[in-house]
């Protein structure tokens, strides 16, 4: 494979989600910053040399540029057992990393940003107006989860996927979003067994 670089904002999930998924493969990754809130993945040479939506993470692949976390994740763990063998269960592990990007990250992951990184203080009207609905979703998102959850320990088949990499890197610090996990026992189990999984990386690390 050729060399690896992640272009990330360390306290993000979705660059958390990709140095995860290289932690449990054992793939080197080289890890280069931007300070997000210095407007530092907008400047002309970012737009021009990493990504023109200028957003991160991006997985640079020697010479090519990969946006976009599941797709790197994807990339990553190609041929490995964090991608059921399995048509349906490759399918539904689809599903659940499309549905944590469009249910569960716009909630959950945006609150924890607004809150931990911005502050109620500094968010502008239409930011504060969508707090109590961004709030329920993010509860109705976490309900799901933990109904699914009830009798199962991944969420696709019957071993960490990327499923479980996608929805782990937000949930296990949604209390940093004003989440009280305590209300999701069966999310908490899991949280708790993925960090046992060998060669995992916490948030900070």
């Amino acid at each position: 494979m050729s060399s690896l670089i992640l272009h990330e904002y360390a306290q993000s999930g979705n660059c958390y989600k990709i140095r995860l998924t290289a932690a449990y493969l054992g793939l080197p990754v080289e890890r280069r910053e931007y300070d997000i809130l210095a407007g530092e993945t907008r400047t002309a040479d970012f737009l021009g040399s990493v990504n023109a939506n200028g957003r991160i993470p991006v997985l640079q692949i020697g010479d090519q540029f990969l946006p976009e976390s599941g797709a790197a994740c994807l990339y990553l763990a190609d041929g490995s057992a964090l991608i059921p063998a399995d048509r349906f269960e490759r399918a539904d592990m689809m599903r659940w990393m499309f549905w944590e990007q469009y249910n569960h990250e716009p909630n959950v992951a945006t609150l924890r940003f607004w809150r931990l990184f911005i502050g109620e203080g500094g968010l502008n009207e239409t930011q504060r107006a969508q707090l109590p609905l961004k709030q329920a979703a993010g509860e109705a998102a976490l309900a799901l989860m933990d109904e699914h959850l009830r009798a199962r320990d991944y969420f696709v088949g019957d071993r960490l996927t990327l499923a479980d990499i996608a929805l782990y890197a937000y949930t296990h610090v949604a209390n940093e979003g004003g989440f009280d996990l305590s209300r999701y026992p069966s999310v908490q189990r899991w949280t708790a067994q993925v960090a046992t999984t060998p060669g995992h990386v916490t948030l900070d690390a």
